[in-house]
């Protein structure tokens, strides 16, 4: 069993976690200090901070629903690659079942538009 396919991919890894330390560490000792009390404000935007109600507020349920849709085409989109990676090996088959997978996502898709949910009010 021989490693040296993998030690590229090692290599990479180990250069990342590097440079990732060594910014991290490095950048409090080189960057400016000149602190204030806008930079020590939370930033909103540009806009003023405004105050928050002790509980944090609610959210509308739109901002879950819109996270939720996007979770499902990521979810999707994880499925498409290993089967187009492996679409000649998997014939008739991968292809009918990527067909009634896609219909799913799709059916889904169109009753969310139907029922308004990509409607940003």
């Amino acid at each position: 069993m021989s490693f040296s396919p993998y030690v590229p991919i090692v290599a990479l890894f180990v250069l990342g976690a590097l440079f990732a330390l060594f910014s991290v560490s490095i950048a409090p000792i080189v960057g400016p200090k000149r602190y204030n009390r806008a930079k020590l404000d939370a930033y909103e935007c540009g806009i003023e901070p405004t105050p928050q109600p002790v509980g944090g507020g609610r959210f509308p349920i739109k901002f879950y629903l819109t996270a939720m849709l996007f979770i499902v085409f990521d979810i999707e989109t994880i499925f498409l690659y290993p089967w187009a990676v492996s679409f000649d090996a998997l014939g008739l088959f991968g292809l009918v079942e990527m067909v009634l997978f896609i219909g799913t996502v799709f059916i889904a898709y169109a009753y969310v538009w139907r029922r308004g949910g990509l409607n940003w009010d």
